[in-house]
């Protein structure tokens, strides 16, 4: 197949389908990985598709989203550390939010180890992982169902919401930016992120690099009200991302960095059995004061307190994140 012809068929399957993942698109094309991120290069610089760390998605985030499947195969190693990371917070007897998405999911997963815990969520994937951990309650919003991503949204959704509250919430989106917070291209699902976010005493957001520095419709959490930020380590040439980090730290966000292990789906695979045997994490402390989400309780706990009263969780280490 010439270069041409590659391009054209890349092109069609990122049309038809919002987000396709470089595995995906070389085996189609029947060629190597290197060749297809080549030709993701070339149509990039001609304004036709969007690069993305694994994949390649539509130009303009502010108008198309991915459906379940394609962001399921986008990031995966960077999800599976985020999520393994992201558990790390969640102590035994408590009772948390947990909204939509492919890394949320992830951390659900994680999750169904945590005796006495109490789950609140609007995804029926987030449900799913739990279903069998007989020593979580999972309670569900009410709603109608939107298929692209498995979760109730809604009046009906909102509505199951008021009156609740938690500890925490943990959400992730489709961007996430200093100015304006956590994004989602879709105004049922940030409505419904938003009932989530009055829920809790503290917002975690869930979010690899690839989101970073990204902006879409609707917001959701504004910075002000983000607690902590866990994500990865973004590669060096990601600049973006690097100075979007540096943005929400100075704003006030603790940033928990996970590092995913050798770009493997972690030593629990996708089921999430075990959690890494390596696990990196840099924390930065809150600067200044900030301002809490309505009814909020005592902030989160810095990763040293975390690992000396959860002593089966991975000791992070703390260190200031370096302006770049």
């Amino acid at each position: 197949m010439f270069a041409a012809e590659r391009r054209q068929l890349i092109l069609e399957m990122v049309r038809a389908n919002g987000a396709v993942s470089l595995r995906e698109l070389a085996r189609v094309v029947q060629t190597s990985e290197v060749t297809v991120r080549r030709d993701v290069r070339a149509l990039e610089a001609e304004g036709l598709l969007d690069r993305r760390h694994g994949g390649a998605v539509l130009p303009g985030g502010f108008t198309r989203e991915s459906g379940f499947p394609q962001k399921s195969h986008l990031a995966t190693a960077e999800k599976t550390a985020i999520a393994d990371l992201a558990a790390s917070f969640v102590e035994e007897g408590e009772a948390i939010v947990v909204g939509a998405g492919t890394t949320t999911q992830e951390l659900a997963r994680r999750l169904a180890r945590v005796p006495g815990l109490t789950v609140v969520t609007n995804s029926l994937l987030v449900a799913q992982a739990l279903a069998h951990a007989n020593r979580v309650e999972v309670v569900m919003t009410g709603g109608t169902l939107r298929g692209s991503n498995y979760a109730l949204v809604g009046s009906g959704a909102e509505q199951s919401l008021h009156g609740l509250r938690v500890s925490r919430a943990f959400l992730s989106g489709s961007g996430l930016t200093a100015e304006r917070g956590l994004s989602t291209s879709n105004m049922l699902s940030a409505s419904v992120d938003r009932a989530l976010v009055q829920a809790a005493s503290e917002v975690v957001v869930l979010a690899d690099h690839t989101k970073l520095g990204t902006d879409t419709m609707f917001q959701t959490v504004p910075t002000d009200l983000i607690t902590r930020l866990v994500t990865d380590e973004p590669p060096g040439h990601e600049d973006r991302a690097a100075t979007e980090l540096q943005a929400l730290a100075d704003q006030g966000v603790q940033i928990a960095v996970a590092g995913a292990p050798g770009g493997s789906a972690g030593a629990g695979g996708p089921g999430g059995d075990a959690v890494p045997a390596r696990q990196q994490r840099r924390d930065v402390p809150l600067p200044g004061p900030r301002r809490q989400v309505p009814g909020a309780g005592s902030g989160l706990r810095s990763a040293s307190m975390l690992g000396e009263q959860n002593p089966g969780a991975e000791r992070g280490r703390v260190a200031d994140l370096r302006r770049r």
